[in-house]
């Protein structure tokens, strides 16, 4: 059962409705105010509901406060180098708002939008219609994005059409913390992501082509180990994004959904298992966080996210399209899905 109230309105008036998705032990609230996971409570292992994701207390904080925290993304989740795209010979000249790139859909990216919402039984899907031109993207572009939220699993479909070739790229920003959203660090957050190669990138954390194995380096997480424990380590990709802050390409091929990740918390005893059918995640372990979250202040480190997407700027790289390309034509579909199991 969907429930949903009042959560506050915009500085332009608009209402902004909080849909509350779960089973009563577990529950997940949804903004229409970019498709945002405000809240995700589950049980840790003494049954206490633990709230896991970071976010705000109310609409103004989403409104003042960078970082994302829990929104959808788009047109193109992380970044094209140069705001450059070139599709059929035509150049597109993308908002640069990221040290000289492109970056989560621009100057006004589907996390400022008010999403259309229909709740079909116990799915919440949310609809926009980004039109031809919006950020210098061609082609009208219809987004569907439906939650569903199962026996501690919440599962988040994607779906794009689009009447003229374009590009697109979307993911949640949602960022976690499995000792609760007010601990404070994530650096004791044990994870093992299933990854054999990051994209290196150059000093604005663009990825420019190439592949860094991770063996031997503070980037190989194939055996489970806290976020913290190198995340300092004197290395090139790690000082450029001031720590993690890297697209992990996936041992699995795109299309092929299965397990990626696992997360656990010693405190809590809360394990969230991430599942795909994208061919790569970035790894960020919120080192910019600087803001007055809904229970504490969520400095750097506060929260980590893994987004789930093509990697980044694959439309100006082929190795890296090869693996998932981000152009979508008219007459074609882009879907897939993502999903985050909880248990104590």
């Amino acid at each position: 059962m969907i429930t949903y109230q009042t959560f506050g309105r915009t500085k332009q008036g608009e209402e902004v409705l909080a849909f509350t998705l779960g089973d009563g032990a577990r529950k997940a609230v949804i903004l229409n105010y970019g498709g945002r996971i405000q809240s995700l409570v589950v049980p840790d292992r003494n049954g206490k509901p633990t709230d896991v994701a970071l976010g705000y207390g109310d609409v103004a904080g989403y409104e003042n406060n960078g970082g994302y925290l829990g929104a959808l993304i788009g047109r193109f989740g992380n970044r094209i180098g140069e705001g450059k795209l070139v599709i059929d010979g035509a150049e597109y000249a993308l908002y640069c708002n990221d040290r000289g790139n492109h970056l989560h859909g621009g100057k006004n990216g589907f996390d400022k939008k008010i999403w259309a919402h229909e709740i079909r039984g116990d799915e919440l899907v949310l609809s926009i219609l980004s039109p031809d031109g919006e950020e210098n993207y061609p082609g009208n572009l219809n987004v569907s994005v439906t939650y569903a939220f199962r026996d501690g699993e919440l599962k988040i479909y994607y779906h794009a059409t689009t009447d003229r070739k374009t590009a697109v790229n979307l993911t949640n920003h949602a960022y976690f913390n499995l000792n609760g959203e007010g601990d404070g660090s994530i650096l004791d957050n044990v994870m093992q992501i299933d990854c054999d190669f990051i994209t290196p990138t150059n000093p604005t954390l663009i990825p420019v082509g190439g592949f860094r194995a991770v063996k031997g380096t503070a980037f190989d997480f194939n055996e489970p180990k806290a976020i913290g424990r190198e995340i300092d380590a004197d290395d090139v990709d790690l000082r450029q994004g001031n720590g993690y802050d890297h697209c992990h390409v996936l041992k699995k091929r795109c299309g092929e959904y299965a397990r990626y990740a696992v997360v656990r918390s010693e405190k809590t005893g809360i394990t969230m298992s991430c599942y795909t059918d994208m061919p790569a995640v970035q790894f960020y372990a919120g080192n910019c966080l600087d803001q007055q979250g809904k229970t504490a202040y969520y400095g750097k480190r506060a929260g980590f996210c893994l987004e789930t997407q093509a990697i980044p700027n694959n439309v100006n790289v082929p190795e890296y399209a090869a693996l998932g390309s981000s152009i979508l034509d008219r007459g074609e579909t882009y879907d897939f899905t993502a999903a985050y199991r909880f248990e104590a």
